[in-house]
């Protein structure tokens, strides 16, 4: 049996290489293999994104999906997962959560309520056995110190601080990967 990965993409077009986390997909795709089916859903309008597209589509997609399943968010995708989990009654069987430079929308980080968390948004998660995040020290696009505010709230989650200067993934993300490997032989 084959096992589903969501992946919830980035801000901008995702239609093609070197757009979005199209690239970060694809290098998902090519190594992780045939055991592994990845569903990579594009918001509508993810040039101008309004979270209710998000909403949107995350509640028609991921009712879908057959349990459990892996999610992995890169940038606004990755906070956008949270949001919507936190904010939504979900049945949802998740086997794991990776979350690649995740920015954080509250007054410390990039300020706009469309995309914040509430407050104890932590609390209403649904259960996620294995969380991950990811974070380059010199990312250009979401600053590391956003990863901070997330090491707050999950202190059972594992942080992976990447000695890089990353945002897209082009060329993959090991860590990504051998972490997905592993939580899927753990089961």
């Amino acid at each position: 049996m084959k096992t589903t990965i969501f992946f919830a993409h980035s801000a901008g077009a995702q239609h093609a290489k070197g757009m979005g986390s199209f690239d970060l997909v694809e290098h998902l795709r090519n190594t992780l293999g045939t055991n592994y089916e990845i569903t990579f859903p594009i918001v509508s309008e993810p040039e101008r994104p309004a979270y209710r597209h998000w909403r949107d589509m995350l509640d028609r997609e991921l009712s879908n999906l057959p349990d459990p399943v892996i999610l992995v968010g890169h940038s606004l995708g990755a906070s956008v997962l949270l949001k919507y989990l936190s904010e939504t009654q979900t049945n949802l069987q998740i086997r794991g959560m990776f979350l690649v430079a995740a920015p954080q929308w509250n007054k410390d980080g990039w300020n706009s309520s469309e995309w914040a968390v509430q407050k104890d948004f932590d609390t209403h998660l649904p259960p996620i056995p294995a969380c991950y995040f990811y974070h380059c020290l010199n990312d250009p696009i979401v600053p590391f110190n956003h990863l901070a505010f997330y090491r707050r709230l999950f202190k059972t989650a594992i942080f992976r601080e990447l000695s890089c200067q990353d945002h897209a993934f082009s060329n993959g993300l090991k860590e990504l990967i051998t972490d997905i490997r592993n939580i899927v032989d753990d089961q």
